[in-house]
């Protein structure tokens, strides 16, 4: 069947397409138990024994069945017993005592409790069919003749040319080549102010054009795109599970098995030894294993868990598992590499000192000669400077030296390092030299630019700290974390950034092996959250407790990466470890209530104290409990 003819088929079979919702379902399933609850009890008040049997199989076909066949699939496919199983047992334990209408209370309350949990989980679920929705189903390709053609997403390729309208999705990761728009990210991002594009800037498959109609050049293939590796992202981490999760499904089978054997025990104690009567006996053993049935402590983790990673994923955070959630709620240690993480990764002309003439005067001579040049430091000059530029010709680099080139008037303009000067015989005044060794030490990267043999300015370039990179430091640091700085670049270049940023602990000029091992030192030494952008820091991020990858970094950061921060925003860092330890305590107090509910209204049952239908309220009422607890979560805002 083709994908075109589902909303067809749905249409003419409504019922059918209802009963297959498993939430539809669940609730419908509770609403014939509980009609043949109610049903049930009045007939038995008028008197009407045919009309109340007739309820009471009402009541256990629709709420005891359906347990019924998952718990004996679980028995087959998985040989695991579950508390499905516990249900029905109780449920016809009550009835072979004359007890019917409990059970039937019994059983719809477990039917609305399971009920419940689908749609509270179908919730979590959310975050992943949100981002399937991005997928447009195509694209409006450019041929070479001019001619636009649709294609589907998966015929586009690499080069291609697409034309994207106001209102529509990119259908792939690309680079502007025509046209200024702004972009709606926030479904990937959480960031709800559109961003200005144009030419040269990047876009991500997924996210909306604004107002703009723009011509992209597609730059990797849908099935590589942003927008599916986090839809694989979101759907790996929906199946992997935090060891918590992981111990409370052991616990499930075992515990269920022991309960269930309880139930003989328990009859044999209060009948043969304590001489109460078999009925009797049988009801105490038929509470017994309601109350302790262990629904709330199974559904206490996942529930809170799935929910964080649903509030964390419409922030813009992805979380790949529940482990990562849990680790990150111990960490202590964060570990940041700087370039592309703590800085913007790119050169910024930081410092101007104008020595002859105008800032003005300066930046238009310097852009002038460095403008056809694409070294770093020369883009980082050209971008400082918005108005027009000299007039240079003659342009030559020096290799290592800097760049050389001819005014109108036929005067030599230069920029470049104190090599180049010693190459043009210029001569730099003690002053001035001294001046630059200052702005070295401060991690600038220096360049004098001269006409003749007279410097008229100095220049500092550097790679700028990010904007919210110091609050985000200060943020952890006052959560009591120990931030550590992780580089391969020059000490000073990374000692000056570092005191920016208020980071105290810096390991410098190490290679990707040295960042590696360093890492694995301070693992030793608690629970460790690597930051980094780069293909050299994937070894490092799968050897932290916790790797954190920008998604402006490299394919391979991102799968090294544990934990993805959509926005580039360090802040979110900050916000995804309160969320995390906000997770951990409500797993714990979730875990704590649940088993406190067993033992105390288990010992409770055990001495007669409490009837079938008190036992089924605070067991279903408890498992109802945990998973509002968990449910909160999703209203978690994830920020710094």
């Amino acid at each position: 069947m083709s994908t075109f003819s589902m909303p067809v088929e749905v249409s003419r079979k409504p019922w059918g397409y209802f009963w297959m919702d498993e939430v539809a379902r669940g609730f419908l399933l509770s609403g014939m138990t509980l009609l043949g609850v109610v049903g049930g009890f009045v007939a038995e008040g008028l008197e009407l024994p045919a009309v109340q049997l007739g309820c009471w199989w009402l009541s256990f076909l629709a709420g005891g069945v359906p347990a019924a066949l998952k718990a004996a699939r679980s028995l087959v496919d998985d040989r695991k017993l579950d508390v499905d199983l516990l249900m029905v047992v109780a449920a016809l334990g009550a009835a072979s005592v004359g007890r019917a209408g409990d059970g039937a209370i019994l059983l719809f309350l477990f039917s609305l409790s399971n009920a419940l949990q689908s749609w509270a989980m179908r919730r979590t679920r959310w975050a992943i069919e949100a981002l399937m929705t991005l997928h447009p189903e195509g694209a409006s390709v450019l041929l070479p003749d001019g001619r636009e053609e649709w294609r589907p997403l998966e015929a586009l390729r690499p080069g291609d040319v697409l034309l994207v309208r106001p209102g529509e999705r990119f259908a792939a990761d690309g680079t502007v080549l025509e046209g200024y728009t702004d972009v709606d990210e926030s479904a990937l991002t959480g960031e709800s102010v559109p961003v200005d594009k144009k030419p040269g800037d990047q876009v991500k498959s997924g996210t909306l054009n604004g107002h703009g109609v723009v011509r992209v050049r597609v730059e990797r293939p849908a099935g590589e795109s942003t927008l599916a590796q986090l839809i694989r992202l979101v759907e790996r981490a929906q199946a992997s599970k935090s060891r918590t999760e992981r111990f409370a499904q052991r616990f499930e089978g075992p515990y269920t098995m022991a309960v269930l054997l309880s139930a003989p025990v328990i009859f044999a104690l209060t009948h043969f030894v304590l001489g109460l009567g078999a009925d009797e006996s049988w009801y105490r053993a038929m509470t017994f294993l309601v109350v302790a049935s262990p629904c709330a402590v199974v559904i206490a983790t996942p529930a809170a868990v799935l929910s964080a990673m649903a509030a964390g994923a419409r922030a813009g955070v992805l979380f790949k598992s529940g482990a990562a959630l849990e680790s990150l709620a111990r960490a202590r240690i964060f570990v940041f590499d700087k370039t592309g993480t703590l800085t913007e990764g790119r050169m910024r002309l930081v410092h101007l000192e104008v020595l002859h003439g105008s800032e003005e005067e300066a930046l238009a001579l310097a852009a002038g000669i460095e403008r056809y040049s694409e070294h770093p430091i020369a883009q980082a000059i050209v971008e400082a400077h918005r108005g027009p530029t000299a007039e240079v010709r003659e342009i030559r680099a020096i290799r290592g030296h800097g760049v050389v080139g001819v005014l109108s008037d036929g005067r030599r303009v230069w920029v470049g390092n104190r090599r180049l000067l010693r190459e043009l015989g210029a001569e730099l005044p003690k002053a001035l030299d001294r001046r630059l060794e200052e702005l070295e030490r401060e991690g600038k990267t220096t360049a004098v630019l001269g006409v003749e043999g007279r410097p008229v300015a100095l220049l500092g370039v550097a790679d700028a700290p990010r904007p919210e990179a110091a609050r985000a430091i200060a943020g952890l640091k006052a959560r009591g974390a120990r931030v550590v700085m992780l580089t391969g670049d020059r000490r000073a270049v990374a000692e000056h950034v570092a005191k920016q940023l208020g980071i105290e602990e810096v390991y410098a000029e190490l290679l990707p092996e040295q960042k590696l091992l360093r890492v694995q030192q301070l693992a030793q030494e608690g629970t460790v959250v690597m930051v980094g952008d780069g293909i050299n820091d994937a070894p490092a991020l799968n050897a932290a407790h916790v790797g954190v990858s920008m998604a402006a970094g490299s394919d391979v950061s991102l799968e090294s990466a544990d934990l993805v921060l959509m926005r580039n925003d360090l802040t979110r860092l900050v916000g995804a470890q309160r969320l995390a330890r906000d997770t951990a305590r409500t797993v714990y107090f979730n875990l704590a209530f649940a088993l406190s509910v067993i033992g105390v209204v288990g010992a409770f049952a055990l001495a007669g104290k409490v009837p079938l239908p008190l036992g089924v309220v605070a067991h279903e009422g408890g498992t109802v409990f945990v998973v509002l607890m968990g449910l909160r979560l999703l209203a978690h805002r994830v920020q710094g």
